[in-house]
């Protein structure tokens, strides 16, 4: 058999064994909103759909989300006490494990990660 033949061989095999990328899976939420979320829910970008994620925050707490998707790039919506709603979009949840949801009072909203 030819040098290269075994290494083609090699790396097929080699590449067999490495798994696929994940995805999004769980992850923590922390909410630096600034107030109680409730009614935390998440949709695919580009989609309308929105799923409940069944987890609240209290201000300055965080929660376990338990998720899994094969996509990365998600909106992730809550609603703030006293009623306003907040949609933090194109959230990379892949490779994360905690999500920071921020809010400044003039109502932008963004995330850190860590």
């Amino acid at each position: 058999m030819s040098r290269v033949a075994i290494l083609l061989m090699t790396a097929l095999g080699l590449s067999l064994t490495v798994p696929a990328l994940a995805g999004a899976v769980n992850f923590s939420i922390m909410n630096a909103a600034g107030a109680n979320l409730s009614g935390l829910s998440i949709r695919r970008v580009g989609s309308g759909q929105w799923q409940s994620l069944g987890v609240s925050a209290q201000a300055g707490t965080s929660a376990a989300v338990t998720f899994s998707d094969p996509d990365c790039a998600f909106d992730l919506r809550a609603t703030l006490t006293g009623g306003a709603i907040v949609t933090w979009p194109g959230v990379n949840l892949c490779a994360v494990k905690l999500v920071t949801l921020r809010r400044n009072a003039a109502g932008l909203a963004w995330v850190d990660y860590d």
